[in-house]
C-alpha cells in the first residue's frame, strides 16, 4: 500500500520505516526538514507540505498522523479534513484521548471520511519488535487497512498459542486487534498504560524493599545486602512476574545497580489520569493504578530509589529522558 505519515518522531520515524521493509510506500511530512530528510534517505517520500502529501496519495487517500494528543493532534487533522474527499482515510496514532476520538468519528463520517484510531504500544523498540495495535473504527475500513496492520504488528514469534482460541479473530494472536467503534481502540490502550503505571510501581517498590533491606535501624542478623541487578536477573527466567518491564529493570540494574543516572522525576503521559476518569465514571474501584499515578506525583517533590527505577524503566521502552522541573505533557507514549 501507498499511505501518508506525518509525523516523524521516535515512533513515527520507525513506523514509516518498518513498512517500507516490507515494500509499502509511504510520503512523509514532519515540521523537522532534518526529519524529513532522514526518512528521504531511507526511501520515503518526504513532502514539505500536507497538500503535497495529500496530492502524492492514490484514492482512497490513507493518512496516519502521529503526532501528540491534543492541540497538534486536533490541528492537523481538521486541516487534512478540508484536503481529503469522499472514502478517505484518517488514522491516528498517537495518544488520543477516546473520547475525542468518538467526536471526531462522526464529524468526519458526516464528510464521507473515514476515521481510524490505532492505540500503538512498542515504544522505540516497535522498529524491530513490531507494534502491539489497538484499532477502532468501522470494520471495512480496518479490513482495508489490514496489510498495514499485518507489516506493523509483531507476529506470533515464539509466544505459545492460547488454548480454546479455535474461531476467534486470528490478527489477535499477530499482536493487532480490532477493538471496536471509533475511539475504542485508545479507551483499550489508555486502560493498558494505566495498567502499565501499577505493574512498574509494583516493581519499583518491591526493588526498594529489597534494596534497604541492610538498613541501620534493623536487626544486624537481620540485614541483607542484597544484589539488585542478579535478583532481577533471576527473576527473569522462569519466575511468574517475568516480563518485558522486568526485562528492562534488569538491564538498567545490571548497568548500576544505583541508578545514579536516573533523576527520580517520573512524569505521566496523561492516560494515567484517563484511566481513572473513566474508572471514576464507571464506579470501578481502581486502587493500584491511582496509587500508582499518585506515586509519579509525588516524585515531582521527592526521589527515592523507587522512583529512579521507574525512570529506568520509561527510559528503557520509551527513550523518556527526564528531569526536575520537566512539565508532563499529556499524549506522548509511554
Amino acid at each position: 500500500m501507498k499511505i501518508g505519515l506525518i509525523g516523524l518522531g521516535r515512533m513515527g520515524g520507525n513506523i514509516a520505516r518498518r513498512l517500507m521493509r516490507d515494500g509499502h510506500q509511504t510520503v512523509v511530512y514532519d515540521n523537522n526538514a532534518e526529519a524529513r530528510a532522514a526518512l528521504a534517505k531511507d526511501g520515503g517520500e518526504a513532502v514539505e507540505s500536507l497538500q503535497a502529501l495529500v496530492q502524492a496519495l492514490p484514492s482512497p487517500k490513507a493518512v496516519w498522523v502521529m503526532l501528540p494528543a491534543g492541540e497538534i493532534t486536533e490541528n492537523t487533522i481538521q486541516t487534512l479534513s478540508g484536503m481529503l474527499g469522499k472514502d478517505d482515510i484518517i488514522i491516528d496514532g498517537g495518544n488520543t484521548f477516546y473520547k475525542d476520538d468518538a467526536r471526531r468519528g462522526k464529524e468526519l463520517a458526516a464528510k464521507g471520511i473515514h476515521y481510524v484510531d490505532v492505540g500503538t504500544s512498542g515504544g522505540v523498540w516497535g522498529l524491530d519488535r513490531g507494534y502491539c495495535m489497538m484499532i477502532g473504527g468501522d470494520k471495512p475500513t480496518v479490513d482495508y487497512l489490514d496489510p498495514i496492520f499485518k507489516t506493523l504488528a509483531p507476529g506470533a514469534g515464539d509466544i505459545p498459542r492460547t488454548a480454546d482460541r479455535d474461531g476467534r479473530d486470528p490478527r489477535v494472536e499477530q499482536g493487532y486487534m480490532h477493538a471496536g467503534p471509533a475511539g475504542a481502540g485508545h479507551f483499550v490502550k489508555m486502560v493498558h498504560n494505566g495498567i502499565e503505571y501499577g505493574m512498574m510501581q509494583s516493581f519499583a517498590e518491591g526493588f526498594d524493599i529489597l534494596k534497604n533491606r541492610n538498613a541501620d535501624h534493623l536487626p544486624e542478623h537481620e540485614r541483607y545486602q542484597l544484589d539488585m541487578a542478579d535478583i532481577a536477573e533471576v527473576w527473569r527466567r522462569g519466575s511468574v512476574v517475568s516480563s518485558w518491564l522486568l526485562d528492562l529493570t534488569a538491564s538498567a540494574l545490571a548497568k548500576g545497580p544505583e541508578l545514579d543516572n536516573y533523576s527520580g522525576y517520573v512524569n505521566d503521559s496523561g492516560e494515567g489520569r484517563w484511566t481513572v476518569n473513566a474508572a471514576i465514571e464507571e464506579a470501578v474501584p481502581a486502587e493500584v493504578l491511582t496509587s500508582a499515578l499518585f506515586a509519579r506525583f509525588r516524585s515531582r517533590q521527592e526521589h527515592t530509589y523507587a522512583e529512579r527505577l521507574l525512570s529506568a524503566m520509561r527510559m528503557g521502552f520509551g527513550g523518556h529522558v527526564e528531569g526536575r522541573g520537566t512539565p508532563p505533557k499529556e499524549g506522548e507514549h509511554s
